[in-house]
């Protein structure tokens, strides 16, 4: 039986998805390279739609390594896919933050 410990190793992080992309198009997209545990689509909170990311749980560590070989950089729907192991780094850099409202602060400033 798989613990959650082995299950983090197996989990990829999948992003630049086409925002109609479905759970059965990920499941059959990551199958081919070994059994697929689990399925994340996130939502955005504000607009229900999905939000161009994801996430996939395989099986074996063989079957995530072998994903992230033959995945990464390939064109989905015109969509060049970045798919790398949850976790680890190289997800988000200062650069990705440019479009992104600055956090308000909860102080006063006067």
């Amino acid at each position: 039986m798989l613990s959650w410990k082995d299950n983090l190793n197996n989990k990829l992080h999948i992003d630049n998805l086409a925002r109609t992309t479905t759970y059965q198009e990920l499941l059959d997209l990551f199958s081919v390279h070994g059994n697929v545990a689990e399925i994340n689509l996130p939502v955005d909170r504000t607009s229900g739609c999905p939000s161009g990311s994801g996430f996939v749980t395989m099986a074996t560590p063989e079957g995530a390594r072998s994903a992230i070989l033959a995945l990464h950089g390939k064109e989905i729907a015109t969509h060049t896919l970045s798919v790398r192991a949850a976790g680890s780094p190289g997800g988000r850099t200062a650069s990705s933050n440019i479009n992104r409202q600055p956090r308000r602060s909860s102080r006063l400033l006067f």
